[in-house]
């Protein structure tokens, strides 16, 4: 069975298609959507078969996943130990085209902190994934979509997006061309902010 392309606008993203795709990620479907960076594909953070299906399409492990909150107040569930400081920083930059790693608390599913103690966390500045989430409940898996082309990294283009995982995903979402660099991801598993990969966002802006 082939995906189903599904046009969405990021200034107001119709609340009956938002509502399909929930539908389709509680069943365990795999959907590919846009970010305020590159278009990510995932699912259901607490469906395991729906996880390891990820993990295949992308060649991948799941401690490797990361995966996107509503906000802040999310964010504090799934974590632990978070300090004040680290906390007023992340504050200040989500939404934004971030990544942070964060000391996973008990909340995360096993498959995705098995072997380490640590997890990935975005809130994307788009309202698609952020709507997406607000109405599943809890937070979808989040990696990116590649391309082989030897210029460009990251596919930015929905419709050849669709072309190329039609067959491998439920959903495509069409939210408009994506941006062809990824997330800054920050690590603040060590109580201090290290920058690990240089991407969209800039934290020196936040500090």
């Amino acid at each position: 069975m082939s995906a189903e392309l599904i046009k969405l606008y990021e200034e107001n993203p119709e609340i009956d298609k938002i509502e399909k795709i929930v539908r389709v990620l509680k069943s365990g479907g795999v959907v590919i959507y846009p970010t305020d960076t590159v278009y990510g594909i995932g699912c259901d953070f607490s469906n395991n078969k729906a996880v390891q299906r990820v993990c295949q399409i992308k060649n991948t492990k799941p401690q490797a996943l990361s995966f996107i909150c509503y906000d802040l107040s999310e964010i504090a569930e799934y974590t632990r130990g978070l300090s004040t400081p680290i906390f007023k920083v992340m504050k200040k930059a989500l939404p934004g085209p971030f990544t942070f790693i964060l000391n996973a608390s008990n909340s995360v599913p096993k498959v995705l902190n098995a072997k380490k103690k640590t997890v990935g966390i975005r809130v994307p500045d788009n309202n698609i994934p952020r709507e997406i989430v607000k109405n599943l409940g809890n937070p979808i898996i989040t990696t990116s979509i590649h391309d082989e082309d030897e210029i460009l990294e990251y596919s930015t283009d929905p419709e050849l997006i669709f072309e190329k995982y039609e067959n491998l995903v439920d959903i495509v979402i069409d939210g408009g061309y994506g941006a062809n660099v990824a997330s800054t991801v920050v690590d603040c598993s060590q109580d201090d902010l290290e920058v690990v990969r240089e991407g969209l966002g800039d934290i020196n802006d936040y500090l």
